[in-house]
């Protein structure tokens, strides 16, 4: 099950009334805006942030192990282990990415396809959302995959 019951239910209690006011954003003013926002962050939130949640990738940001419309998995995490693939939010956007802390102590969140560039953390507000530790294509099980981490001490 890719959300829990409680979540389940909130998103489909929700889904028809985000869904028509999406419809016409011209015709929202700022208020109804940010009613919409905070709806959609209380359905992320949902009935417990610790719960793992699903979310399905949209682009070639990190394919070829992402591709576009795979589902990942994503647990809530503190830690941000190095080279893990993580969903966080940088300067109030949220990134699917890599996380990479190099030789020099930086840290960056990197695309999996080189074409898109790496976004440095240095001095930037950011905040990791979880870890990745799943990637599924629905009716293809065979190329599902799992990911765990393992934090190192310093």
């Amino acid at each position: 099950m890719l959300f829990s019951l409680c979540k389940k239910q909130k998103l489909m209690k929700n889904q028809a009334e985000l869904k028509e006011r999406l419809i016409e954003p011209s015709a929202m003013d700022l208020h109804k805006e940010e009613e919409i926002r905070k709806d959609l962050e209380s359905l992320l939130g949902g009935c417990s942030s610790k719960e793992p949640f699903a979310l399905q990738v949209l682009g070639d940001s990190m394919a070829p192990e992402f591709p576009d419309k795979c589902i990942i998995i994503i647990a809530p995490s503190q830690q941000t282990p190095n080279n893990a693939y993580v969903f966080a939010e940088v300067e109030h956007e949220r990134w699917f990415r890599k996380y990479v802390k190099d030789d020099n102590g930086i840290e960056w969140l990197v695309a999996e396809n080189p074409v898109y560039p790496k976004i440095e953390l240095t001095e930037l507000n950011w905040q990791l959302h979880g870890v990745i530790t799943q990637r599924n294509f629905p009716g293809k099980r065979k190329l599902n995959k799992k990911y765990s981490y393992h934090t190192q001490s310093n």
